[in-house]
């Protein structure tokens, strides 16, 4: 790491045992007022001071711990399903599903019952049958008005 980065160029001669005894404004993101308001809200004068600072270490070691933090199964699940999610909307990620030739199905038809009801189709015609049947159909549609096919 390179000091002189972190560090304003009037301390970037100063050891480490000096540089831990200079005034907070020896860091380089840290102006007179916020070296002020330090001084005001908790006595902190050197950088040792800010290092020694408890909320200081205690976020320090919050942060640290948090960023090796397995994912819950909440976040992971959902996780999962946003990368199911995209890949049913691009599956030319897919190598099959770039040749011409092959179009994706969803349930294929070896599948048992897979013949017989195609992506739910089965299930649709016989809801739009029943509503039909007792004078509405799902979805507010009116009665007698058949359900549009894809």
């Amino acid at each position: 790491m390179n000091l002189k980065t972190l560090i304003n160029d009037d301390y970037a001669e100063l050891s480490m045992r000096a540089l831990a005894g200079a005034p907070v404004t020896a860091l380089r993101s840290m102006s007179a007022d916020g070296a002020e308001a330090l001084a005001r809200v908790f006595a902190v004068h050197t950088v040792r001071d800010l290092a020694r600072l408890d909320c200081v270490k205690w976020a320090t070691v919050i942060t640290a711990l948090a960023d090796e933090e397995p994912p819950t199964p909440v976040e992971q699940a959902r996780e999962t399903l946003i990368d199911e999610a995209v890949e049913m909307t691009f599956p030319a990620s897919d190598p099959l599903s770039v040749d011409a030739g092959v179009t994706r199905i969803e349930v294929a038809p070896e599948v048992v019952g897979g013949h017989d009801d195609h992506q739910h189709a089965g299930q649709v015609e016989e809801s739009t049958a029943h509503g039909l049947r007792h004078g509405t159909a799902t979805g507010g549609r009116a009665a007698g008005t058949p359900a549009r096919s894809h």
